[in-house]
């Protein structure tokens, strides 16, 4: 018998979660504990210490001594921050905002995978660069994130300058996602105390996502500053300013249009019901944007918006004027969408004659939907190669011949006499051929 074969190496996980579990461990366990707060004038001496040592961890020649012992100085900083009663000395701020710059706003790594857009980056999906320089990252994040909470306004104004929150916003950029969360935390932080720059942080963040519309360009944070912009506009007073609805407008609904829609879309999708839960009458402007951005070959892409109008009808519950004026395009679409050789397209839009809200709504405008949905419904029960469709489209037949009877049989006969005029002129077309031809022998 030959020698048993050792079990091969398990393969370390990769997944976010993972990683954010390996994040608690090193914020808990891997930081040794925290010396007590002491003089002013030490707190000064580590913060000019971690200035002046930025290491990254990828340099060979690099002391492992000398990185344990910033970081032991980045811990001492962080347990003075929390541990101090009141804001922090104004002769504090200085060299701590320059420690800051300097350890945070470094070159970023490369993509890992500059050729795959960033939706591919799932729990199981390929890896992604991590920053090497974590295990000091996450301490000077909370180091920020500490001097941000301790704070008033007042001061942060004397101290963080608009350079400051630039440069911020431009980490977004990193593919890690552990930097991205903390970086989304405090930036939300910063733009609730800093009222006098909250335009300037919205104009920045705007045009960050406008030219991931306009320029396609590779940005793994799309989804963190929608969260941002998520919880600005649950904040919005009503009725909403001009400058507000044009956000929806020119950078919103346009973010419907890359390809990698799906590593955003929860976070876009949320921010758009935001819009339409404050002013129903924007419910128009936003189905006729979303319908202008509808995928051609994106299977992906149009389940996602098939799933979003659907959570849109649900929105405008009670809005019976905004309802009929969004029910012929979206029942139109969902239609041709029920047609799809795709599978998971077809079934998804079936799907969404389950929602009462949406029946509801295209029973205000019968006589202008049931035609399309009836040609259909009639197509996929004759051609469509998918069972589970074919067994759902039945289903909506039998729904709609229960509320509408008259109408559907009606449409029906007017289907078939159609159908009938096609085949006869069909066969008109093929006798004029056969006719010529036989010209042509002669």
């Amino acid at each position: 018998m030959g020698a048993s074969k050792s079990p091969p190496p398990k393969r370390k996980s990769t997944t976010l979660r993972h990683l954010f579990d390996l994040d608690s461990v090193d914020a808990s366990v891997m930081l040794p504990p925290p010396p007590e707060p002491r003089t002013s004038s030490e707190l000064l001496s580590s913060i000019s210490a971690c200035s002046a040592a930025v290491f990254t961890f990828t340099d060979p020649w690099e002391s492992p001594t000398e990185q344990d012992l910033k970081r032991r100085q980045l811990s001492h900083i962080l347990a003075a921050l929390r541990s101090a009663k009141g804001s922090l000395d104004d002769a504090a701020w200085p060299p701590l905002v320059a420690m800051l710059a300097a350890n945070l706003f470094r070159p970023l790594p490369p993509p890992a995978y500059p050729s795959l857009p960033q939706d591919l980056f799932e729990e199981d999906g390929p890896m992604m660069t991590l920053a090497p320089d974590w295990p000091h990252l996450h301490i000077v994040y909370d180091i920020l994130a500490a001097a941000v909470a301790g704070s008033d306004a007042k001061t942060l104004r004397r101290h963080i300058d608009r350079g400051f929150l630039r440069s911020l916003l431009a980490l977004f950029q990193s593919e890690d996602p552990r930097e991205r969360d903390r970086l989304k935390n405090v930036y939300h932080n910063l733009y609730s105390k800093l009222a006098a720059d909250r335009g300037f942080m919205r104009k920045q963040m705007s045009a960050v996502l406008l030219d991931h519309v306009l320029e396609a360009d590779r940005h793994c944070g799309i989804g963190e500053l929608l969260e941002i912009w998520g919880s600005i506009i649950n904040g919005f007073s009503v009725p909403l300013k001009e400058e507000h609805r044009t956000f929806l407008a020119r950078v919103l609904l346009p973010l419907h249009k890359p390809k990698p829609i799906a590593a955003y879309h929860r976070q876009l999708s949320y921010c758009v019901t935001q819009f339409v839960q404050k002013d129903a009458a924007l419910g128009e402007v936003v189905v006729r944007g979303i319908l202008r951005h509808w995928p051609v070959t994106n299977c992906q892409k149009e389940v996602l918006l098939l799933g979003e109008i659907e959570d849109l009808v649900e929105s405008l519950e009670g809005n019976d004027e905004q309802l009929e004026k969004i029910a012929v395009p979206l029942c139109a679409r969902v239609a041709r969408s029920s047609n799809s050789t795709n599978s998971q397209v077809a079934e998804r839009a079936l799907y969404v004659w389950n929602s009462e809200q949406f029946v509801k709504m295209a029973s205000q405008s019968w006589e202008q939907v049931i035609p399309g949905i009836v040609e259909c419904v009639e197509k996929n029960l004759k051609w469509h190669w998918s069972k589970s469709v074919q067994q759902l489209t039945a289903s909506v037949k039998k729904m709609l011949q229960e509320m509408e009877p008259e109408l559907y049989a009606r449409f029906l006969m007017e289907l078939e006499h159609k159908e009938s005029l096609m085949v006869e002129e069909e066969r008109k077309r093929k006798m004029r051929w056969e006719n010529l031809e036989m010209a042509a022998k002669m």
